[in-house]
């Protein structure tokens, strides 16, 4: 009998739970439960750092955890979960205007975990887009891009797969797991990730219209299908409207993510999560605010969240979803339990315009998608 990978122990455990909020939904009652309040207690550490090139720096940020190989073992399946998901929607460079996370960073994090021994490495998103060519994502320095990088690390490792995966398009299934605290009861996320072994987040932090700040976790709502989720748009109104902090909680909860990166290089304030000046937000250079650019890694994704969120001048106690995220258990936040190496948080505070934020999803969302499309 075929061994059971830690990913498929997961999804069954889960699948009690989803059973037991479907049952409630059978016997008529409509309430959606509150979710148990399970506040973490265990410390948290995140690894701070500065400099100029990405790659060095990447490779810094994850040598600080004991290297890829701390994270991944031989043979294991890892997807790299970047943030591209203006790519394929908007019709600037999505890298370039701070929407996207860089290409130097995903790459590199792709290449030591081939140098650990990944049988295979998938980078995958669905963004706001059914498709998208994995040229237009293209690194800063204008060198390459995310098809060449790819073409690279698959002809440096013959023996190892290397794929690329724009998810709306190219999820092979849809697996359901547990939202017992949503109205949907249970989401659908790509068996890309939901069957991985290993999970790597790698947002751009960015300040949101709806959810005040993004970065690892939010991370996860692109890990869901527009045609499910969008009515018909390339957009995810039923998430939004059953609970979208709730509904990328209830995804990492499923999937466990091992680690993150939390690009702090060429990123967004104001209205994101997309940049048009005057509707949408502004492209922020951390060059000109810290002096260096910033990488933030842990293997708590809400600490690495809670930290970039105060170094853009947030209070973390009123970021709903990163409370949501302590009081369910999922990771810590607070700062006194919060071990940051590499730096002293006030050294990499930096003014920051915070998003306006709108309650009402659909009042901003058409004209703004017309602004950004057109």
């Amino acid at each position: 009998m075929r061994a059971c990978t830690r990913r498929q122990f997961l999804g069954r455990g889960t699948g009690a739970v989803l059973a037991g909020g479907m049952a409630e939904t059978l016997t008529g009652c409509p309430a959606v439960p509150l979710p148990p309040v399970a506040p973490v207690d265990r410390p948290a550490r995140v690894a701070a750092v500065r400099g100029r090139d990405l790659r060095e720096m990447t490779r810094e940020a994850l040598d600080r955890f004991g290297g890829a190989g701390a994270i991944v073992q031989p043979g294991e399946t890892v997807f790299i979960k970047p943030n591209f998901g203006a790519v394929g929607m908007v019709k600037y460079d999505a890298v370039a205007a701070g929407d996207c996370a860089k290409p130097e960073i995903v790459a590199t994090v792709a290449e030591e975990c081939l140098k650990a021994g990944a049988a295979e490495v998938i980078i995958g998103d669905a963004g706001q887009a059914k498709t998208y060519s994995w040229k237009k994502i293209i690194t800063l320095d204008g060198a390459a891009n995310m098809a060449d990088e790819a073409e690279r690390l698959r002809s440096a490792y013959p023996n190892q797969r290397v794929t690329l995966a724009c998810l709306n398009a190219d999820s092979p299934e849809w697996d359901p797991i547990p939202s017992p605290y949503t109205k949907l009861g249970k989401l659908y996320i790509s068996s890309l990730v939901h069957r991985a072994d290993r999970i790597i987040s790698i947002p751009v932090i960015k300040s949101h219209r709806w959810t005040q700040v993004t970065a690892s976790l939010k991370n996860f709502v692109g890990v869901t299908s527009t045609d499910r989720y969008g009515l018909g748009i390339q957009w995810r109104f039923l998430l939004h409207d059953a609970g979208i902090e709730q509904s990328f909680i209830d995804i990492a909860k499923a999937v466990r993510p091992d680690f993150t990166i939390v690009d702090c290089s060429i990123c967004c304030e104001g209205n994101g999560p997309h940049v048009l000046p005057g509707w949408w937000g502004s492209t922020v250079d951390m060059r000109e605010r810290l002096g260096d650019w910033l990488l933030l890694a842990s293997t708590d994704l809400a600490a690495a969240d809670a930290t970039a969120a105060r170094v853009i001048s947030h209070d973390v106690s009123r970021v709903r979803h990163l409370m949501m995220a302590y009081n369910q258990g999922l990771g810590q936040i607070w700062e006194d339990r919060i071990q940051l190496d590499g730096a002293r948080l006030d050294d990499l505070r930096v003014p920051w315009k915070p998003a306006e934020h709108t309650e009402g999803f659909g009042e901003v969302l058409l004209p703004g998608l017309m602004l950004l499309m057109g």
